[in-house]
């Protein structure tokens, strides 16, 4: 089933805007998909005119699950508005989330709850907090990409994430980058591409 709508989610203190410049690099990949790069519903707590999905100020990795549930209703309704807006709430295999940083925690965490079963999932630089139990839908296909240098978020929190999400019968792979930090690369995008397109 093709792609038809890429959902870019950003990460915490940023905006759409500042995903949205790479929907032009991914659209040779995926002819007549749309894209949408919606901003997080929550203004950035530390400064700045930035959002974010949940406050990373104190975060810990015993209270950081708590802020994922607490910001899902809000991750739902940016989600399930835009799904709507393209007549695809009836299809969600058709839908694609591609994340970042705090993004794709966010992205992870709507399928390994259960409440999300998009077709595809591209989660750059993130990690999965959702606690277990994990109930993912078995026909999303995830890619994981992270840069070996990152220093916010440590490549082995994908690694970690490629063993939970299997382990629960989900369908990932990881790609690591050598010598890349906190980013999304061009050969990240183009592993991104023919993950979205089905390659």
């Amino acid at each position: 089933m093709s792609v038809s709508l890429v959902i870019m989610l950003h990460g915490v203190g940023s905006r759409g805007a500042d995903l949205a410049g790479l929907a032009p690099l991914l659209q040779p990949s995926l002819p007549g998909a749309a894209f949408e790069a919606p901003d997080a519903p929550l203004p950035f707590d530390m400064g700045g005119p930035g959002r974010q999905w949940f406050s990373v100020a104190g975060v810990t990795q015993a209270n950081r699950a708590a802020r994922i549930q607490a910001a899902r209703p809000g991750f739902d309704q940016v989600i399930g508005d835009l799904i709507a807006r393209h007549g695809l709430t009836d299809q969600p295999q058709k839908v694609a989330f591609l994340g970042f940083s705090q993004g794709t925690i966010m992205a992870l965490d709507a399928l390994a709850s259960g409440r999300w079963q998009p077709g595809a999932i591209v989660g750059f630089s993130g990690r999965l907090a959702t606690p277990d139990p994990l109930s993912p839908a078995p026909q999303t296909r995830v890619l994981l990409v992270h840069g070996e240098a990152d220093s916010v978020i440590p490549a082995q929190d994908s690694a970690q994430a490629l063993d939970r999400l299997q382990a629960a019968g989900a369908q990932a792979e990881l790609k690591l980058l050598p010598g890349l930090g906190h980013t999304i690369s061009r050969e990240g995008l183009a592993l991104a591409a023919s993950h979205l397109a089905g390659r």
